[in-house]
């Protein structure tokens, strides 16, 4: 049996050794660091794309749109359209007054009647003079009359056949002044040149109706839209112009259908760079729709985006883009620890990057860099 002082001692440490034990559980669970959380992505199989992207906003536009005004100034006599109507090609659109313009294309008229009332006459004259012309040839060569009086009648005869040639033209300058006056009085009229809808009408009945001066434009009396052709007009930078070719494939966003796409394709390249600014020179690149039921839903003037696809792959390896650091490396959660490693890319857009080496599918990679303390060697742990 411990004697006291013995005793004393025992449960001295005894007691030490409890307070130590529990100071080290309390350092494990209070003083040791917490694994940071991260928003990790799994790397998977599925479809990468490289393509590029419009660096402004973009617009849709009509394949044809005119802005249509009356060849000549006049008062509005008949406005027949409004807003929102759909014509047809030929359809009349406005009238100016051509009381007068109708009048002088009558006057032209009754001066063909009149022309070819003249040359009737001065020909049947011509007729009778060539034929008295020949009956006194024939009695000069049996010794009736003189050859003064043959002179005289085959004479006569030149003259009326001239007066005959004369109102044949007369005709032909009457028929040209009528088609001036119907051309003239056509510049009254406005006509569609296509089938459309009337975007804007400017200007009422009995309103005057004055064409644009040389180099001042005016407000178009009808503005015609062919919407069943529609396109979207987008400028690309300089630096990404050469990868586009005629043709591929582009994927179209529109502000007024948020998270839809469009499908579309290149029609056209413009030839020059636009230099907007100094530092943002892009080139004009044209994308048509081509799904015709897309049209209907689509107004022209809609502010677009246009992605072409320049490269796709299907069923590769893929990490989100954003999860990739400077120099092609990518964090890794292992065993609640992040650990970085070097990786082979390939083809890439804003969403995901191809991955050609250094992970397997099902790994996980953070996506969370901009977080705080997110680097290699810390504990963390998948949100």
């Amino acid at each position: 049996m411990l004697n006291p002082s013995l005793r004393r001692w025992f449960w001295r440490l005894v007691v030490l050794a409890v307070i130590s034990g529990g100071g080290y559980a309390a350092w494990r669970h209070y003083g040791k660091p917490k694994p940071i959380e991260v928003s990790v992505a799994e790397a998977n199989l599925g479809q990468v794309e490289s393509s590029v992207a419009n660096t402004r906003a973009g617009t849709v536009k009509a394949c044809r749109r005119a802005k249509l005004a009356p060849q000549g100034g006049g008062q509005i006599a008949q406005l027949l359209v409004h807003e929102g109507d759909r014509v047809k090609a030929g359809q009349v659109l406005l009238k100016l007054w051509s009381v007068d313009l109708a009048a002088q294309a009558r006057q032209a008229e009754e001066q063909i009647h009149t022309a070819r009332a003249h040359r009737a006459e001065a020909c049947a004259a011509a007729q009778a003079a060539r034929r008295e012309g020949g009956r006194q040839e024939k009695l000069a060569a049996q010794g009736f009359v003189s050859a003064a009086k043959v002179d005289a009648a085959v004479s006569e005869a030149a003259v009326k056949e001239a007066g005959c040639r004369a109102a044949e033209a007369d005709i032909a300058a009457a028929v040209a002044r009528l088609d001036t006056a119907r051309a003239t009085l056509a510049r009254s009229v406005l006509k569609a040149p296509f089938a459309g809808i009337v975007a804007e009408v400017t200007g009422e009945q009995g309103e005057y109706s004055t064409p644009s001066p040389p180099g001042i434009p005016t407000p178009p009396a009808i503005d015609l839209i062919d919407d069943t052709c529609l396109y979207v007009t987008a400028p690309i930078d300089e630096v990404d112009a050469p990868k586009i070719r005629v043709g591929l494939p582009a994927r179209i966003a529109l502000d007024a259908f948020p998270g839809k796409h469009f499908a579309g394709r290149v029609q056209r390249i413009a030839p020059y760079v636009l230099e907007v600014e100094k530092q943002a020179r892009t080139v004009e690149v044209e994308v048509a729709f081509t799904q015709p039921k897309d049209l209907k839903s689509l107004l022209v003037g809609y502010s677009a985006d246009a992605e072409i696809i320049l490269e796709a792959r299907e069923k590769v390896l893929r990490i989100p883009t954003q999860a990739l650091l400077v120099g092609n490396k990518v964090l890794l959660l292992q065993e609640g620890v992040l650990r970085e490693r070097e990786v082979g890319a390939g083809l890439s857009n804003w969403q995901h990057t191809e991955i050609t080496r250094g992970l397997g599918a099902g790994d996980q990679v953070v996506v969370s860099l901009e977080k705080e303390g997110v680097k290699a060697g810390v504990r963390a742990v998948a949100k």
